[in-house]
């Protein structure tokens, strides 16, 4: 009987992982090839090639993005975009989604942006008790007059799923910094601390 035990799961340990990134690859292309229902029902390919081939949405949802990316790079994109935003400035409702949104996007996907660049050990959810989190700013305007001390604001994750988490602020002072990534670090979280991050390199440590 343990054989058998072991050997079941040795066979979960082998699968178990193929299976569930065959599924998000298979979620994420079936997503992305939504955008070609914004194509012509003349040039959808599944019409021009007589069989269904997932993937061609993902190449069109890219070649999307470049396209925008090139133009918002230039003089004139950026005064569309600016121009864009100052449109739904103007709506009521929107502009405060649109707004919110639009600030965390900037802060989070821009080189400029400070989010999510600092690993951090915390005392959460009680004192003794530690998890990892991520430093995203610091308390600004009539939060940080409340505030005595030097705080930080700090994403606590939740595991396996760290798109869901919690927003808390915390002394500074009682924040550990990690030397390991953010990636590093969500692999840790999202393994529920089963892939341990590797120790960093003498040189890092050196300096």
């Amino acid at each position: 009987m343990n054989a058998v035990r072991r050997w079941l799961l040795t066979g979960l340990l082998v699968i178990v992982p193929g299976v569930i990134t065959v599924w998000v690859l298979h979620w994420i292309v079936g997503t992305l090839d939504q955008t070609l229902l914004i194509l012509p029902e003349a040039w959808q390919p599944q019409r021009l090639l007589g069989v269904h081939i997932p993937g061609f949405g993902v190449l069109l949802t890219l070649a999307i993005l470049l396209t925008i990316g090139a133009v918002a790079s230039n003089i004139v994109g950026r005064k569309l975009v600016a121009w864009g935003d100052a449109l739904i400035g103007r709506i009521p409702v929107v502009r405060s989604i649109y707004s919110s949104v639009k600030q965390v996007s900037d802060t989070v996907f821009s080189d400029s942006g400070n989010a999510f660049r600092t690993a951090v050990l915390v005392q959460w959810p009680r004192e003794g008790v530690w998890t990892v989190g991520f430093v995203t700013g610091a308390p600004a305007m009539e939060v940080a007059r409340y505030l005595r001390d030097e705080y930080v604001s700090v994403y606590v994750p939740t595991t396996p799923n760290p798109t869901g988490g919690y927003f808390v602020l915390v002394r500074k002072s009682e924040c550990v910094e990690l030397e390991m990534s953010v990636d590093a670090a969500l692999k840790y979280i999202v393994s529920m601390g089963v892939v341990a991050p590797a120790a960093p390199a003498r040189d890092d440590l050196e300096r």
